[in-house]
């Protein structure tokens, strides 16, 4: 899933020499709002695998960031994407560990994500935000090419590099905002998932979300009465 800034980072970071006859893989796949997947799949690449956790015509492959290494083996992709799903995964670490993993040495990958400002989605499932000096010390194992905030709303674009002589940094001590928290936090507990500063987000999001529908609803309705 990529939003339109996201496409627009893709489209400039990405081309057709670093894709064409290459193994790429999109982890968080599902096009609910739009795909880099045209853009890529154009550039004719050997093999292009889209990965979720959701069933969807968009997804080949139903696969969890937490098993993709599992899955699919150790450096077994030249280029990695993942587009606005890595704040819905808690253990991150893990996450950002299997997307390092299956890149191949001298591969790519294109990380999109959420900052500090961006409101509560995907709840119970919204878990991180991400800003530009957490993704320097995330990928200081890597070359980083490209990194900027999203220019619409609270963001973070990344492309690195994987060096030949890769060797893993260890995230132990790395903190991030937790939505669940509303503070910078190591990990996410059980007990923190019942707290009423996560549970009021979480009441937010779906009043939101019964009034988007019945706006919908009520604005067809009105259309459809003015035909008549």
């Amino acid at each position: 899933m990529a939003n339109i800034s996201g496409i627009v980072f893709g489209a400039k970071n990405l081309d057709k020499t670093e894709i064409n006859g290459k193994r790429v893989i999109e982890v968080g796949c599902c096009d609910f709002n739009g795909s880099i997947r045209p853009l890529i799949e154009s550039w004719q690449p050997s093999e292009y695998i889209g990965v979720d956790i959701l069933e969807h015509p968009s997804v080949d492959i139903i696969c969890s960031v937490e098993k993709l290494e599992e899955r699919f083996g150790k450096e077994s992709f030249d280029v990695v994407i993942s587009t606005e799903m890595i704040e819905h995964v808690r253990n991150w670490k893990l996450a950002i560990s299997n997307l390092k993993n299956v890149c191949k040495p001298g591969g790519s990958i294109l990380i999109t994500t959420r900052s500090y400002g961006y409101p509560c989605h995907g709840y119970p499932n919204d878990f991180w935000r991400f800003e530009i000096d957490d993704m320097k010390q995330i990928f200081s194992d890597c070359e980083i090419l490209s990194l900027e905030g999203d220019y619409q709303m609270p963001g973070v674009f990344i492309k690195v590099k994987k060096g030949f002589a890769f060797t893993e940094k260890n995230l132990d001590d790395c903190c991030l905002y937790s939505m669940v928290t509303n503070q910078r936090e190591k990990e996410i507990e059980d007990s923190d998932l019942t707290n009423p500063y996560y549970k009021k987000l979480g009441m937010r999001e779906k009043i939101k979300s019964l009034k988007d529908g019945f706006l919908k609803v009520a604005g067809e309705t009105v259309s459809k009465i003015l035909k008549i």
